[in-house]
């Protein structure tokens, strides 16, 4: 075939193959649009078949607009209310893919690799929807000329919409850049400021030398930021902390500020030590909170505050004041480990420049970006992917 009996005329150019660009050109091709693709990588869906360890946590059966974190709250409200995560579960089972409820209501493939089958889905809607999706083509030029002219690889195409669906800068290992920002840069578009996303803490300096030994170990904990508080388990590492109850507070965390883990996680830990020294006075400290904590992490703890002796040798006192800190243990984080390990991008583009229902840029008409260009991030949890399908899903009926 000659380049000059390829088509290059289109009704959307989609720039980025991931679960929202995706599933906008599939669910645009089913209303009768001629829908292009483009994605720079040589596969497209890369990180949806990373993701929850290759079984996809595809989405959450509790979603709201209070579990994104946005400059403007309620900006998500609109899309999740024209596609809610119903909608998804239904087209999953309508497949006939195997999955299970863990915990808070996230929702997984039932299957080793089941996020291959999520993938597979999307791509027979754009199959259907006769998508053309072009691999291995990155974006060279855009301009705007009775619509949008797009060089990518040696061709020119054309459509009179265009929309961006290149997600952020987090796992760049998988072909993440800033792409979506610049073409909001070439159309001044606003941008909000960007920073990694559920992401782990590295804490450093002699204070917090005693989690060093503890990488690996996991415990259930209440991790509480400002007015924020989670309930889910903390993972210490060789750099610091991760884990969900990490990775969620990270969404909202402010550099240089106190965080507070309750390592009882609602327990009452003055309570359970004060009874437990009346009963067993000669237990050793690290023995009776082994009780709650796992026993390296008790070892730890009363050994690094000097305490690791038998109750009845600690003055009430100090066995309270102890207890009190375990439930309200303030640390520091001095940073994190930035996009590389973050799972999300936080900000991106400003909400106030798009149509909450559309997904539209208010000043340039025809541009649209979705996902997760757009400063929506949601929690841990199958949030993020619910936004990938709800935007695109409400950019496919406008575009």
């Amino acid at each position: 075939m000659s380049i000059l009996s390829i088509q290059t005329k289109y009704d959307v150019i989609i720039i980025g193959g991931g679960a929202a660009g995706l599933f906008c050109a599939g669910q645009a091709g089913l209303r009768g649009k001629k829908v292009l693709l483009l994605e720079h990588n040589t596969k497209v869906g890369a990180k949806i078949l990373i993701s929850g360890g290759g079984r996809c946590n595809f989405t959450n059966l509790k979603v709201s607009a209070e579990n994104f974190v946005s400059q403007n709250p309620h900006f998500a409200r609109s899309a999740l209310s024209q596609y809610p995560t119903s909608e998804f579960i239904k087209l999953v089972e309508s497949y006939g893919i195997p999955f299970i409820e863990k915990t808070l209501g996230q929702l997984f493939v039932d299957q080793t690799g089941g996020a291959k089958l999520i993938l597979d889905m999307l791509l027979d809607i754009c199959a259907k929807g006769k998508v053309n999706i072009r691999t291995e083509t990155e974006v060279i030029a855009i301009r705007q000329n009775d619509g949008f002219e797009v060089d990518a690889g040696n061709l020119t195409y054309h459509a009179p919409k265009l929309v961006v669906a290149t997600g952020g800068k987090s796992i760049p290992k998988m072909g993440a850049t800033g792409f979506a920002y610049e073409v909001a840069k070439q159309f001044n578009v606003p941008v909000t400021a960007t920073s990694a996303g559920l992401v782990p803490f590295i804490f450093t300096g002699t204070k917090y030398d005693w989690m060093k030994s503890l990488a690996g170990t996991a415990v259930d904990v209440v991790l509480s930021y400002k007015n924020r508080a989670f309930h889910e388990a903390l993972l210490f590492t060789h750099k610091g902390l991760s884990g969900p109850a990490i990775l969620q507070i990270s969404n909202y965390y402010e550099p240089g500020q106190e965080i507070i883990i309750d390592f009882g996680a609602g327990k009452n830990f003055e309570e359970d030590l004060l009874k437990t020294k009346a009963m067993r006075p000669n237990q050793i400290l690290s023995q009776a909170l082994a009780r709650i904590l796992p026993q390296k992490l008790a070892k730890t703890l009363a050994v690094s505050h000097n305490l690791d002796l038998p109750l009845q040798s600690i003055k009430n006192a100090d066995l309270i004041k102890f207890a009190k800190l375990l439930n309200n243990y303030a640390i520091t984080p001095a940073g994190d480990e930035g996009y590389f390990k973050a799972e999300v991008t936080k900000g991106g583009i400003d909400t106030n420049a798009l149509n909450q229902k559309t997904l539209e840029c208010k000043a340039v008409s025809g541009l649209y970006f979705i996902g997760e260009a757009v400063d929506v991030t949601g929690w841990l949890g199958g949030y993020n992917f619910a936004w990938a399908w709800a935007s695109g899903y409400a950019c496919a009926q406008a575009v």
